[in-house]
């Protein structure tokens, strides 16, 4: 979350070129959202990696939460497009988990 406040607030490069800086005016309902999904997200990876074996859980929490705080500081969406933002960044972590209790049940049965 702080790493995608940090780099809305300055861009390397041409103004024509990548997602805009961040948007004037307050930022705190966006940060606390995206720390609210983030740790949703993170919870759900370990208590699935507590079972299985999880591989790149970090990448995924910080990679989701970067891109979502990033994207929303820049262009600020209203609350439901936020909460849609919110709601995919979760189901792509509950994908993620789904995938590693897959494999791991395939494993168990031998195949």
């Amino acid at each position: 979350m702080g790493l995608g406040w940090v780099s809305a607030s300055f861009r390397i490069g041409p103004d024509e070129y990548g997602m805009p800086l961040a948007a004037p005016g307050q930022v705190w309902s966006y940060l606390v959202a995206w720390t609210a999904t983030g740790l949703a997200a993170a919870a759900a990876l370990r208590a699935v990696a507590a079972k299985v074996p999880l591989y790149g859980l970090e990448v995924v929490v910080v990679l989701l939460t970067f891109l979502g705080t990033r994207l929303s500081l820049g262009y600020r969406p209203e609350p439901p497009v936020l909460g849609a933002m919110a709601a995919t960044a979760l189901t792509a972590a509950a994908i993620w988990c789904v995938l590693a209790l897959r494999r791991s049940f395939r494993g168990y049965r031998g195949r």
